[in-house]
């Protein structure tokens, strides 16, 4: 089974928060912050605009992007935990 986001929703695993600070400081579960970076797993096709078009999508899967401190709804699915935000919530693909 698999997930499909719908319109211009997108699918984001977090990536893994930092346990040592470049100071060399290692950090506990209670004091890491959740990452605003994450990779994209899936991709909606797109908003329907006022025309009945669907406007094209900016973000593809594989995408690291990096989004705002509240985007998306945490779920579960198969065992792993995912956001699911539109793509407005992204504030900018890393390179």
């Amino acid at each position: 089974m698999a997930i499909q986001p719908l319109g211009d929703k997108i699918i984001v695993e977090r990536l893994a928060a930092e346990e040592v600070t470049k100071g060399g400081i290692v950090l506990p579960e209670s004091a890491k912050e959740k990452p605003k970076e994450g990779k994209v797993i899936a991709v909606g096709p797109g908003r329907v605009c006022d025309d009945g078009e669907r406007s094209k999508m900016q973000l593809k899967k594989g995408d690291r992007v990096l989004f705002t401190s509240y985007a998306g709804t945490e779920v579960k699915f198969g065992g792993n935990e995912y956001l699911i935000m539109t793509e407005d919530d992204v504030l900018a693909v890393v390179e």
